[in-house]
């Protein structure tokens, strides 16, 4: 590992000066991801600024009735607060759905929109890769690719995001607080991470310096069911090959607030946004939930090996939506 300094700072103001006046510094939370990539080699940042000791590790309550979750609240503390299990359930069923036991316990709300891809060709300094090294090429496109993306690639990458936790916070409408050397701003989840097209590099819209504080979970979706549902190779904490995460309302047969969004199938969580304006209004059938997932799934473009992501995706979704559908009254 290459020497690096490290900073402690005691406040947000005091994190986001340090990082301004370190070019090239990282913050450092939990570490799960951000230490691994520095064991590899793949990040080498000069200046680490442990932002772990910071107030910002509790869920609170907003007058509206939404939660405001702390950016270093653990992912396990999150997955099990009360509020987050009635309220929002979909959030807590991918957190359970993401790691191991002990990794959730060292992980952080903010550290997890953060985390970076699980391709072998990033993570790998002998292997090209236009996200770790703009212009040296895509391994993956032309090499093993059966877990990376069929929707929103380009040419120069075709990663997925890892997040379990970010897909259920695209579907909730959530919010990501920032607050950087020009003041505090938000992002909705489903903006934060960027489409590869020419700069893959650029994983998020978080602007230089810009540090995580918290996250906003909507009143609008308090208490709407949902559900989060994930495939991989294997039971055992495995990145998924496709998931879901969905928010639904139905009043009288008919579908009166949805929310939808795919994991495993793009270089971020995937908005299922055509599904979701095709599903406002219409009645909840079987047979509408179908078009709606189809129109979706239309825009994937599969490469060689991964092209049954598509046929699950879109079976994961019409189970979820099913499921959270009420059954049609008797009469």
């Amino acid at each position: 590992m290459n020497g690096f300094g490290y900073l402690r700072p005691g406040s947000v103001q005091e994190a986001v000066e340090a990082c301004a006046a370190h070019p090239g510094a990282r913050y450092l939370a939990g570490g799960t991801n951000l230490v691994d990539l520095m064991k590899l080699g793949v990040e080498r940042p000069g200046v680490l600024i442990d932002v772990g000791r910071l107030p910002l590790d509790t869920v609170e309550e907003l007058s509206d009735g939404g939660l405001r979750v702390g950016a270093t609240v653990r992912n396990s503390d999150l997955a099990a607060d009360p509020r987050v299990r009635d309220r929002y359930p979909v959030l807590s069923q991918a957190l359970l759905a993401g790691a191991s036991g002990q990794l959730r316990n060292a992980a952080t709300t903010g550290g997890n929109l953060l985390q970076r891809t699980r391709c072998p060709y990033f993570q790998d300094l002998d292997k090209p890769c236009n996200k770790r090294e703009p212009g040296s090429g895509c391994g993956a496109r032309d090499g093993v690719h059966r877990d990376h993306a069929v929707l929103g690639h380009s040419a120069q990458c075709i990663a997925t995001n890892p997040s379990d936790m970010a897909v259920a916070l695209a579907a909730l409408g959530a919010q990501v607080e920032l607050y950087g050397t020009e003041g505090a701003r938000t992002v909705p989840v489903a903006d934060f991470h960027r489409l590869p097209g020419d700069h893959p590099e650029r994983d998020t819209e978080i602007r230089p310096g810009e540090l995580i504080t918290g996250v906003l979970l909507p009143a609008a979706v308090a208490g709407v069911p949902s559900a989060y549902r994930k495939a991989r190779d294997r039971a055992s904490y495995a990145f998924a090959l496709a998931s879901v995460a969905v928010v639904l309302r139905v009043g009288d047969g008919v579908v009166t607030q949805v929310g939808l969004a795919f994991g495993g199938l793009a270089h971020r969580p995937w908005k299922a946004r055509h599904a979701e304006h095709a599903l406002r209004g219409a009645a909840a059938t079987p047979a509408a939930f179908e078009g709606a997932v189809d129109l979706e799934l239309a825009h994937a473009e599969p490469l060689r090996d991964n092209a049954f992501k598509v046929p699950l995706a879109h079976n994961l979704a019409l189970d979820v939506l099913n499921r959270l559908a009420p059954a049609p009254a008797v009469a």
